[in-house]
């Protein structure tokens, strides 16, 4: 079943110097464009990531640092990836934890102002492991029928994440979903706002997790002492809390979301 699009949507995967968020990055980036009228681009790029790539990860994806060193820096390529995925919902298959965090925080990196408010996130991974808990691999072969020969490379990924989806709208159009609390729906629909949907089990405000939305979609901690706290109400309280973050090896993304929040609190604050 091919996409019910309203407007663009980039699968994308990447190939990394490793699994931090905050410090690794990327050595290959594979996006596919799919447009409302049918048509796709598809961009890969390698890419020198100034760092050294480990051993333990060029084994898994097979791209060394002599692959790369003569190829183009995240910097470099940055005016072009975001111009490219501007105006489009994001795919992929274990993105929201990972890939898209990772992501932002290249972007932000090379002093480009990556953001994710009104972008829908279609997460493949997650749709799976809550209808069939495997991995791209095996998704790949469950749905498809076929071996997918080429994992970890980048663009084979992204192409692979994109038949997985549309074999799932296939498979799960006509199949109820219960969900924790026992209700049932069909979130399996050709239409990328109940994929998004349903592509989460928690709402991040950071990417990373840090930050999350509860029931009333207000900003809380989801971590440390302040755990379940409204975090405009712990800056309010405990600025220090602001400025210890602010100082620590959190995601740049997370920096960012935080002082968002601190800035429109404090503009809240002056209206009154």
């Amino acid at each position: 079943m091919e996409l019910n699009l309203t407007r663009p949507i980039a699968f994308f995967d990447l190939e990394t110097t490793g699994t931090d968020i905050a410090t690794d990055r990327i050595v290959e980036i594979s996006i596919m464009k799919l447009l409302p009228d049918g048509s796709s681009k598809l961009k890969t790029h390698l890419v020198y990531p100034t760092i050294h790539i480990p051993e333990e990860a060029s084994r898994i994806h097979g791209i060394t640092d002599e692959k790369v060193w003569d190829k183009p820096t995240f910097a470099e390529l940055a005016g072009e990836l975001h111009a490219f995925i501007a105006s489009c919902d994001l795919g992929g298959y274990n993105i929201i934890k990972f890939d898209i965090p990772l992501l932002a925080e290249e972007f932000l990196r090379a002093q480009v102002d990556f953001d994710m408010k009104n972008r829908r996130i279609v997460d493949v991974q997650n749709i799976f492991h809550k209808m069939e808990p495997r991995t791209l691999r095996a998704a790949y072969k469950f749905y498809c029928a076929r071996e997918h020969i080429s994992a970890h490379s980048a663009e084979a990924d992204t192409l692979a994440t994109l038949e997985v989806l549309k074999a799932q709208l296939d498979k799960y159009r006509d199949e109820p979903y219960i969900d924790m609390h026992g209700n049932q729906s069909f979130p399996i629909q050709n239409d990328v706002e109940a994929l998004s949907r349903f592509s989460f089990y928690t709402r991040y405000a950071d990417l990373a997790g840090h930050i999350i939305f509860n029931d009333q979609d207000k900003e809380v901690f989801n971590f440390g002492k302040y755990k379940g706290r409204l975090v405009a109400e712990v800056f309010q309280t405990e600025p220090q809390y602001y400025d210890w973050m602010i100082k620590s090896a959190f995601p740049l993304y997370t920096k960012k979301i935080i002082t968002g929040i601190k800035l429109r609190e404090f503009n809240k604050g002056n209206t009154r």
